[in-house]
């Protein structure tokens, strides 16, 4: 099985910056695509970003395009979410994700049921 531990999250002020880490063992993320998911309370969980395992492929939720940036780093067996000009709607509890598929897949992945391996999450909490 894949183990998923997340770590980063915290508080920060509106505008602030926070990086999120996912690192995994058990298994490599080599041939892994790996998602980033958040839920805040009362709320579906919401895709937030993806890579894939080449890092090639990357795809964002149109709500925090162009402030966080997927990034992963095989050798470290760790996928980076960073989390730039935070606002407090990005409030909520951040999940990683993987999920093993064929190599060059360039669709899908936006979904939680495509995943097989959940982190326990980590909490980023935004304050105005």
């Amino acid at each position: 099985q894949v183990q998923l531990v997340e770590s980063g999250g915290g508080l920060v002020q509106a505008g602030g910056s926070l990086r999120l880490s996912c690192t995994a063992s058990g298994r490599t993320f080599s041939d892994y695509r790996v998602g980033w998911f958040r839920q805040a309370p009362g709320n579906e969980r919401e895709f937030v970003a993806l890579i894939s395992w080449s890092g090639r492929r990357t795809d964002y939720a149109d709500s925090v395009k162009g402030r966080f940036t997927i990034s992963r780093d095989n050798a470290k067996n760790t996928v980076y979410l960073q989390m730039n000009s935070l606002k407090p709607e990005d409030t909520a509890v951040y999940y990683c994700a993987a999920n093993r598929v064929p190599l060059r897949t360039v669709v899908g992945g936006t979904l939680p049921r495509e995943y097989a391996y959940w982190g326990q999450g980590t909490q980023v909490t935004v304050s105005s």
